[in-house]
């Protein structure tokens, strides 16, 4: 890996603390970052670099996982930061930031590779990408690329502009659109999955699947984040990105070469193929839901129009459930069902992958129940196989068994560390192309004003519960039902594999 500069915009916020550095802290106890390296962490606060590097510990020792065990790692690394406290809207500063970066280059013989990475409010992007090239950040002897986080725009017009905007600076191939699903191990292992079982490989179309269902359930609700989510609600947070993309792994065709290019270009054909929503037809593909009081792990929690900065009477969807179908040859007629929400029973991400029914009896005449392929992304990551067998001493009665595979999750990198690596090598894979983005923003719009105008009716569900009955019944119209992770559930013998 080439010798470079982390340009860390952002660097005294939340993510930061919490996310950024405790993968940069680990990515460096496992040998993972170039030689040389220089983080330079861009701030407003007026803190000296030391004070910085204060602070930075304090937040390994708060969210890293390996401090305590690590210690004698912690100084070497935290040398490798420097602190610029700048305001991100003055132009002039930008031009003594290029200069310090260039003394901090020369100083330590880095080559003038140049990662800039945006952990900033939505509102900052266009004006630093702007004075990155006013002020000649951008002009370095090597190479330069932008990491973003979410969100990439509030709507699909919002979006082009802002896509514009970064396109006067930096080429398509230099931005690096940040969705931390995709980092995340088993959703890397996706490709993978079906490359190297043939088993899958035979499966992975119409004629043996009988549907897919991806859930993203939180149990929190929105916490600090009640200004924002507000005015943004389950569909822009997290169907138009995270769950889409996952609906784009689960269901791309498996590329020859497995290149980053071949990949993307494969989850945008799936993006293509997804059968647009026409505005009057919302209601009959897509449930919106918001939580009302109830009970999470035991505690009593507040309904939505009750928490702390939510307006008054918000009709804002904290779930959202979608039936979507892709239009090719592998997925016709194969439901996609997605669904998200807060204060939910349950705090998972998974795909579930169900086999069309075997449809026919066992010796006692009980129906077989289908074989489910179970991709576990968070919290427990792992894989379940659900097949049918005999039961010992019941007289030959085939019931349900689950065969998982659950991973040692101290062993798995962090879904920031894998982002960090790849962007590092300019390896582009399992970052979102513009082209994915818009076709998404171009799906959600329809749900988006059909909400927006109150014409997709807002049901209510209890805080702690799997949802509004409404999902339930959406499923049910095309004979289904949501499937529960055997992991959490007791319903199936579970058996374990090594």
């Amino acid at each position: 890996m080439e010798s470079m500069t982390l340009l860390l915009f952002g660097a005294t916020g939340d993510l930061a603390a919490r996310k950024i550095f405790p993968a940069l802290f680990r990515m460096y106890v496992n040998k993972q970052l170039p030689q040389p390296f220089s983080i330079i962490a861009v701030g407003r606060r007026k803190w000296s670099a030391r004070q910085f590097q204060d602070h930075v510990a304090h937040a390994l020792h708060m969210y890293g996982q390996d401090c305590t065990t690590q210690s004698q790692h912690m100084q070497p690394f935290l040398q490798m930061i420097d602190y610029f406290e700048m305001n991100l809207k003055d132009g002039r500063a930008y031009s003594e930031l290029h200069h310090h970066v260039q003394r901090k280059e020369e100083e330590l013989q880095i080559s003038g590779n140049r990662l800039f990475y945006l952990s900033v409010a939505p509102e900052f992007f266009e004006g630093i990408s702007v004075n990155l090239k006013k002020s000649g950040l951008c002009n370095s002897t090597g190479w330069k690329r932008l990491m973003i986080e979410k969100p990439f725009g509030r709507d699909l017009q919002s979006a082009r502009e802002l896509n514009q905007t970064l396109a006067e600076t930096f080429l398509e191939e230099e931005i690096y659109r940040i969705d931390h699903y995709l980092g995340k191990p088993m959703v890397q292992n996706l490709e993978s999955l079906e490359y190297a079982n043939p088993m899958i490989q035979a499966i992975w179309n119409n004629e043996y699947i009988a549907n897919v269902q991806i859930t993203a359930s939180e149990t929190v609700g929105v916490e600090e984040r009640a200004g924002y989510y507000d005015h943004t609600g389950a569909i822009r947070d997290m169907i138009q990105n995270h769950l889409l993309q996952l609906v784009m792994m689960t269901a791309m065709h498996l590329p020859r070469h497995m290149t980053p290019e071949e990949i993307r270009d494969e989850k945008r054909k799936v993006m293509e193929a997804i059968r647009p929503l026409r505005q009057e037809d919302v209601g009959q593909h897509v449930i919106r839901a918001q939580y009302e009081t109830g009970y999470v792990d035991g505690q009593e929690v507040a309904a939505y129009r009750d928490e702390i900065g939510v307006a008054k009477g918000a009709t804002t969807d904290t779930f959202v459930a979608a039936r979507l179908f892709i239009d090719t040859p592998r997925w016709q007629g194969v439901p996609f069902y997605i669904r998200t929400g807060k204060r939910m029973k349950e705090k998972s991400t998974r795909i579930v992958v169900e086999c069309k029914s075997p449809k026919q009896q066992d010796s006692q005449g009980d129906t077989l129940e289908p074989n489910l392929l179970v991709i576990r992304i968070f919290p427990d990551e792992g894989i379940t196989w659900q097949v049918n067998q005999k039961s010992p001493g019941k007289d030959g009665k085939l019931e349900a068994v689950s065969l998982h595979y659950m991973p040692d999750p101290n062993k798995l990198p962090e879904a920031y560390e894998l982002l960090l690596a790849d962007a590092m090598k300019g390896n582009a894979a399992h970052f979102a192309h513009w082209r994915e983005v818009e076709l998404s923003w171009q799906w959600v719009e329809p749900i988006i004003q059909a909400f927006e105008q109150n014409a997709v009716p807002l049901h209510m569900y209890e805080a702690g519960s799997n949802g509004p009955k409404a999902a339930d019944a959406l499923l049910e119209q095309d004979g289904f039902q949501w499937w529960l992770d055997p992991v959490i559930s007791e319903e199936r013998t579970p058996m374990t594999i090594s």
